[in-house]
């Protein structure tokens, strides 16, 4: 989905019996709202509407299944959707291996890297200081590294 996110996904493929659903969570406290995609034993869990942080119960402002919402979505993305079925041994292959859906994407992506950088971001929310130090740039860089 990170993918999806980045408009990197030119062919959406996604098992038409996907039993997952896409939660918008409110936090009534701070008025943030955060996605969570869960299946239903995760539903079942409660520390997933509350928030981590507080412990404060996040309000479901909508509930939608995952296949729904791509449908109607995936054009906003700019990719192809393709559905598949578990009828057939590819079908069933895909279906265990990559969850139910899964991609063909435009260009490569590093998710691990992205992911660092992310998470590199959420730690310096806080941190007022501009660049006087030699860290890392807002590209993700060292001073003089320029990705080659």
């Amino acid at each position: 989905l990170n993918a999806l996110e980045l408009g990197a996904v030119e062919h959406l493929i996604v098992w038409e019996n996907l039993d997952i659903n896409r939660y918008v969570l409110r936090n009534s406290s701070t008025g943030e709202d955060k996605v969570v995609h869960l299946t239903k034993e995760q539903e079942a869990n409660e520390t997933f509407f509350h928030d981590e942080g507080t412990g404060v119960e996040l309000e479901v402002v909508e509930k939608e299944q995952m296949v729904e919402w791509i449908a109607n979505h995936y054009k906003d993305y700019g990719c192809n959707l393709e559905f598949v079925t578990d009828r057939s041994g590819e079908g069933t292959q895909f279906v265990k291996g990559f969850g139910g859906i899964g991609g063909i994407l435009r260009w490569k992506v590093d998710f691990v890297q992205l992911e660092e950088y992310e998470g590199a971001a959420h730690a310096d929310k806080g941190d007022s200081d501009s660049d006087s130090d030699d860290s890392d740039d807002d590209y993700g860089f060292e001073d003089g590294d320029y990705g080659f």
